[in-house]
């Protein structure tokens, strides 16, 4: 296990989400529509103001005041009520499939195949964020049956330092914008 990922600008947050499994899954699933550092400082963020990450807890909490949790200044997501919700139904199929512990979604998976229907499973993670994901589980924490979902492309599994992050994002932006060429030049 990594003692961080550099995916923010914050070391606690960076330990948070390489340390605690459910941090790990609850940045992903913030991350729409927003930086990366932002949505994985998000975790870090909700674990101040709510006191611990515990996915049981998290699935019973009044959904109106995780979202006023979520709504505090400054705001965890730019769409506070509708990552509040998301953030609440991750936690609760984690409750409910995985007995609170975020780690069985990958610790269990059989093979690659396996663990993508695990991943997909969860509240909001679809292709893309299931390749993030794997790339992370395979790249820095070891996963084994992750290995073939780690893409060609840049991906959060290769980033190893604040230096790699920025890149990452450059990278990124250029790969939309070829994606978006591509698009323009080749319409359907």
């Amino acid at each position: 296990m990594p003692e961080a990922l550099y995916l923010t600008e914050s070391d606690e947050a960076n330990r948070l989400v390489a340390q605690e499994p459910l941090a790990l899954l609850i940045g992903f699933a913030l991350d729409q529509q927003v930086t990366v550092p932002t949505a994985f400082l998000g975790p870090q963020k909700l674990r101040e103001r709510i006191g611990a990450l515990d996915a049981k807890s998290i699935a019973a909490m009044d959904p109106a005041e995780l979202v006023m949790v979520f709504r505090e200044r400054p705001a965890i997501h730019r769409f506070p009520a509708s990552m509040a919700r998301r953030v609440q139904e991750l936690c609760a199929v984690i409750a409910e499939e995985y007995d609170g512990d975020a780690e069985r979604v990958w610790a269990e998976a059989t093979d690659a195949a396996d663990l993508r229907k695990r991943i997909g499973g969860l509240p909001g993670f679809g292709a893309m964020k299931i390749t993030g994901l794997g790339s992370v589980l395979a790249l820095q924490f070891g996963v084994e049956a992750a290995r073939e979902l780690v893409p060609e492309h840049p991906c959060l599994g290769k980033i190893h330092s604040p230096e790699d992050l920025a890149e990452y994002q450059a990278a990124k932006r250029a790969h939309r914008e070829t994606q978006r060429q591509l698009a323009r030049t080749n319409p359907a």
